[in-house]
């Protein structure tokens, strides 16, 4: 080998050492610096874990909480009655005003009563002539009776005054039908209410002739006091709805359209006798006492029936909850002012408070607001429930 191959030789060998020098001493300063900010991390995080977050939280708490069943409802009334004329005659007095309360037996309307007058007093005079012809026939019978029994008259002509007075008897007695028509007839002619209630627009005006056959009618009266609710429920609900009205009255209330004013309370009246196979849902009717008329016919209301009372529930605000792969969950904040992530089993939930069957205790605190800042042995700061924004939630049982 010669000199200049030698020197070529120890220049790659060199250079080559170098290189892995040089990557040694990258390689190093790599593994410290990682290591460095591992460190730092930890320190972080250690001090992330100390540093305090601010939340809201609630006391877990017992108390009596309401098992309400929803559904949406429609008001009817309780009566609504159509008035039309048993007689035809013209209309000649209103004697009511549109949207005025009457009560049952007040006059409505008069229809002419002359020609009703007219018919009772040929009716009424046919019966007097009918009567007089009665008793004179009847006081030939009783002539004709002495007459055969001495053996003036023969038993044929006794027989023909008998039928006679039998036939004059039949015709008063149909006289006396005709004359009971005739006043019915005058009676009809004074429209009185059937019902107590409230009177719609007026449908016919004075001056108009009116038939027994008139479809339309002549006012309607809806009674308002007490009214009705119609409202439905899933039909899985039905069992249980029946159970508790062998107890007694159940209590329903209803809410205002976006279902926060209430606006009456009732009793449930009873169910449907069948379940409507296309919607799987049963018609239950409610009945309202509506003293102060806030429930109209046709409106539509919120339902909510008191199927029952849990007492003693263990009960948190919804806020509180908080949903997992694992299901539903709750931070629970502990004596050293960390909190725990704790699986709970929730019973129901009523407007904003949650009854809980399992996982909590009576007198644990659980964070309600500020739960996204929050991991297992996170440090918490706790502030009072009233300085959270009130949120809503929806009550359904098994929720």
């Amino acid at each position: 080998m010669g000199w200049n191959q030698q020197q070529n030789m120890h220049k790659r060998l060199w250079i080559i050492l170098s290189i892995v020098i040089l990557a040694a001493i990258i390689g190093g300063t790599l593994v410290r610096r990682s290591r460095v900010e591992a460190a730092q991390s930890k320190k972080a995080d250690a001090a992330a874990t100390q540093r305090a977050i601010p939340v809201v939280g609630a006391q877990v708490s017992a108390r009596d909480m309401p098992v309400y069943l929803r559904g949406l409802g429609s008001v009817i009334a309780f009566n609504t009655v159509t008035v039309k004329s048993r007689v035809d005659g013209e209309l000649v007095k209103v004697n009511f005003k549109e949207g005025q309360e009457v009560r049952a037996g007040d006059l409505l309307a008069q229809i002419d009563p002359r020609p009703f007058e007219v018919q009772l007093h040929q009716a009424q005079a046919t019966q007097a002539k009918d009567e007089a012809q009665l008793a004179d026939a009847q006081i030939n019978l009783d002539r004709y009776t002495d007459l055969y029994r001495q053996g003036v008259i023969p038993k044929q002509q006794l027989d023909t005054q008998s039928s006679l007075v039998a036939q004059l008897q039949g015709a008063v007695g149909s006289d006396k039908a005709q004359v009971e028509n005739a006043k019915l007839q005058l009676v009809y002619s004074r429209i009185t209410s059937p019902i107590s209630g409230r009177v719609g627009l007026r449908l016919v005006d004075p001056g108009n002739m009116v038939h027994a056959t008139d479809t339309s009618g002549m006012l309607v009266i809806t009674q308002l006091q007490p009214i009705a609710v119609v409202f439905t429920l899933p039909e899985d609900y039905v069992p249980a709805v029946l159970q508790h009205m062998r107890k007694g009255d159940l209590q329903v209330e209803a809410y205002s359209r976006d279902d926060k004013t209430k606006i009456a309370t009732g009793k449930l009246l009873t169910l449907d006798n069948m379940i409507d196979p296309t919607t799987g849902t049963n018609k239950l009717k409610a009945v309202f006492e509506n003293a102060e008329r806030v429930l109209w016919p046709n409106q539509f209301v919120n339902m909510r029936l008191l199927l029952d009372v849990k007492k003693n529930a263990t009960t948190v605000p919804v806020a509180a909850l908080q949903n997992g792969s694992q299901g539903q969950f709750v931070f629970v904040v502990k004596p050293d002012k960390t909190v725990e992530v704790r699986p709970v089993k929730v019973g129901f939930t009523e407007g904003n408070t949650a009854s809980v069957d399992q996982g909590l205790t009576v007198g644990e605190l659980v964070v309600t607001d500020g739960q996204d800042k929050l991991q297992p042995n996170s440090r918490v700061e706790v502030q009072q429930q009233g300085n959270s924004p009130n949120r809503q939630a929806s009550g359904a049982i098994g929720s």
